[in-house]
């Protein structure tokens, strides 16, 4: 199972995410919610590295365990353009656990 945490600070401001596992839910490429999330994660990072040209702090282990971690606490969080593409993300995400939820789990927790 996929485990997804988006961190936000007092404010609001999603400051990282961290996604560990795997969905298992088909066979090795064709696990249609393993794409969906891959697709979800590495699209928000690109797109805060080319669209908002920001550089966020990215932590991967594709090997053990599934893991991803994107912290933005480094960057300016009150970028509209980083806030905007992690909305969509989050959204996605949700989305994604609501449809798939015996693969996947979303929470949210403040720091």
């Amino acid at each position: 199972m996929i485990q997804a945490t988006i961190s936000r600070n007092s404010d609001g401001q999603v400051t990282a995410f961290k996604m560990t596992g795997h969905a298992d839910s088909g066979a090795y490429g064709q696990d249609i919610v393993c794409a969906a999330v891959s697709v979800l994660a590495i699209s928000t990072v690109n797109g805060i590295e080319q669209v908002a040209h920001l550089k966020p702090t990215i932590q991967s282990d594709e090997t053990n365990g599934g893991l991803l971690i994107a912290d933005f606490s480094k960057l300016d969080l009150a970028n509209e353009q980083l806030q905007t593409l992690l909305a969509s993300f989050t959204l996605g995400l949700n989305d994604v656990a609501a449809n798939y939820g015996d693969f996947i789990t979303v929470r949210e927790q403040t720091r």
